[in-house]
Formats: structure tokens, sequence, C-alpha cells
């Protein structure tokens, strides 16, 4: 039975706009019948993904690029080859004869996740067919391409079934350790998809959070201070803002990772270490050069099981924690014992087993989760016992 890699991790923010939504405030949702702060999955691997190249974690071959301007990219290296001239048109024209649709500004019309054989194929595909794709594509001149004026749809017309069928292997499975994470999908080509080995819930608040409005105003240097009209701020504003402690949950089906790495283990066994560090030091870049706010988790429990359903701890938190005013605490602590208490639950019903691993940051009792993980004292010893369990 496949494998299944589940984290769960309670993490602490001070004050940040760290996912703001379409109005600049910070995101949040409703549950338990309170307002929480949230953090959206999609901004969570969007820092993981980041966070693999910036802490080299995974090197620049074993990773994916998502983009509409693949048509740009694709005519640099054809440049760097030393086939410039209509360089633009002939990516385009390659791009069509794969099936993606390519707009009049040259962009493909969604975002694709290529892994770096995919576009390395094209560029292959590219420069193996130069004079065909130059032939079937007249009107679509670098300069017509850049100034929106090719049709849409027709740089591909005429191209040969021979190379159609070529094109046709240049999206394949990508041995792309992020894109084999957290997969792709294609409207045009669902054939080409990429089912996500991995899955990350929403992040939210364990308690009731408001959202807050910081004031702010900026001074002027050159602005003269001797008269009364000089005596005002250069500028004024407001950045909304909120404090929580999160919960985060995720997890990897490493039968599907490995499947989706085209049984290579050892990139997969790399990916699941990548993943795990990443998941746990990665923070959102929002509004980072206003707030700071790079706190790390105080828990992070790993925990490798034979398969199975899986299971967040999010409910748990459906009754808000509240601070624990008494002892002149906030709200890691009571966080801490609520996913304890719940976890000893949801352990005793459901039979849960596997091999487990926590770090603990804060001086907190645990009694549940202490039975069924084994306590570590740094993020490397978790990651190396969490990776060597799942095989």
């Amino acid at each position: 039975m496949p494998k299944l890699i589940e984290l769960h991790i309670l993490q602490s923010f001070a004050p940040a706009n760290l996912n703001r939504d379409d109005t600049g405030a910070p995101k949040d949702c409703l549950f338990g019948g309170a307002r929480r702060a949230r953090v959206s999955s999609q901004c969570i691997k969007r820092a993981v993904r980041r966070h693999f190249a910036d802490a080299k974690l995974l090197g620049g071959e074993e990773l994916g690029k998502r983009t509409r301007l693949v048509r740009d990219e694709i005519a640099t290296r054809l440049a760097a080859k030393g086939t410039s001239e209509q360089a633009q048109a002939v990516a385009a024209a390659a791009l069509e004869a794969v099936g993606l649709k390519v707009t009049g500004d040259g962009e493909t019309q969604y975002l694709v996740f290529w892994g770096p054989d995919e576009m390395a194929a094209l560029v292959e595909l590219a420069k193996a067919n130069w004079a065909e794709f130059v032939k079937v594509a007249p009107a679509a001149k670098d300069e017509e391409v850049k100034r929106g004026k090719a049709k849409k749809g027709e740089l591909a017309k005429g191209v040969s079934d021979k190379i159609k069928e070529l094109a046709g292997k240049v999206l394949t499975l990508p041995k792309a350790a992020d894109v084999a994470l957290f997969g792709r999908m294609l409207a045009d080509l669902p054939t080409k998809n990429v089912d996500a080995a991995c899955q990350v819930a929403h992040a939210f608040s364990t308690h009731k959070t408001e959202m807050e409005m910081d004031y702010f105003t900026a001074v002027d240097d050159l602005q003269k201070r001797e008269s009364e009209e000089g005596a005002g701020a250069g500028m004024i504003g407001t950045v909304s803002f909120n404090a929580a402690t999160f919960y985060r949950y995720a997890n990897i089906h490493l039968g599907q990772l490995e499947d989706n790495l085209q049984g290579d283990k050892e990139l997969a066994r790399r990916a699941v270490r990548a993943f795990i560090q990443a998941s746990i030091e990665a923070v959102p870049s929002g509004k980072q050069n206003t707030f700071a706010a790079y706190n790390p988790p105080s828990f992070a429990l790993a925990l490798v099981r034979d398969g199975g359903m899986p299971m967040s701890l999010a409910n748990a938190f459906e009754t808000p924690v509240r601070a624990d005013r008494a002892n002149g605490g906030g709200f890691v602590q009571p966080s801490i014992a609520a996913l304890d208490k719940y976890w000893g639950g949801v352990a005793a019903a459901y039979g849960v087993a596997g091999v487990g691993h926590y770090l603990l940051v804060e001086d907190a009792p645990l009694e549940a989760v202490a039975k069924a993980a084994t306590r570590v004292n740094t993020i490397t010893e978790l990651v190396d016992k969490t990776a060597r369990a799942s095989g």
C-alpha cells in the first residue's frame, strides 16, 4: 500500500499581511462561526517552491518553470544557439505545434508548468525543424509577433504530420520535483496533465482574529520646515494587518510522487526531504518589507503512514482557542494543547498508526502526540528521520 506523509504545523506570526485579497487586506475566512486569519494554499506552495531554489534544497535541473512567457524563453535559447533571426516566430509556431495556443502578444493562454527536460526538448524541436516552421508561419516574423499582428492559432498551419507527432512528445511526464509534487493542469491538453503528489490546505488561525489598520506617515527629506505649510507629512496612508497563530496541514502521497518522477527513487527521496524542510522554513513574502514577520513554527508533527485516509487536524480548532490569560500567555500553548487533545480522540476512534516525529519549540506538555510520535530536537533531525521512515 502506498505510503502517506502528513505534516501538521502550528506557527504564530507577529503583525503581518502575508497574503492579500483584492482589496489589499489580509485574507480571512469563517470557521466554527468565527472570523479567522487565512493564508491560501497557493501562497504557501509558492513560498515552498521558491525556498527549494533559494535554500538550494534542489538544483535548477530538478525544478520546473511556471510561465506564460515560454515563447520568449525558447527564442532566447535559440538565439544562444546561433539562430536568432525569426526566433520569436519559430518559437511561437513550435508551441502551437505542441498544441498550446499563443496569443497575439506572444504569451500562452494560461500559465504552463514546464519541466526543464520539456523546455529543452521544445528548443531542440524548433531548431531541428527551423526551415519548416519559418515556411509555415511566413506572417509571423519577429516584429509582427511583437506588435501582436500574428493571427491567433494560425502560426503552425501546414506543419507536417511528422513534426506534429514529434511535437506531441515534447510535453511528457517531466522529471521536475516541483511539477511532480504540485501537479499540472492543461486545459487544451488533458492527456499531459500531472496529478499532484502533495496536497496543501489553507492555513487558518486557531482563534478568532480581527483585522487591524496601521495609519502611517512618510516624511519628505527635502521638504522645508520653516513655514507652517511645510510642516505636514510628505505622504500618508493605511496598511491592513493581523497577528495570529496558524494551523497548517499538508500531505505527500509517495506512490504518486514516484510515479510522477518516472520511478526515479533518488529524486523522489530528495523531493520529500526538500518539501518537509521547505514547508517548515518557508514564509510567504507578502508585505515583508513592512512587517518582517519571519516567525518559525512553534510545533511541527511529521507522520508516515501506510496509506489510509489523509487526516487533517483542523477540527481541533473548530471551537476557537482562547488565549491563556490566567498564566499571562497567548495562543500558542492552548493551540498545542487543543491539537494534542484532538489527536488523542482521532487516534482512538480511527486507529491512526504510523511512524511519527515532532519538533516542539515551546515548553508545552504533550500526552497523545507524545505516545504516537518521538520528539526530535532540530529540523534536520525531523527531516532525516521522516525521510528514513518513508523509505
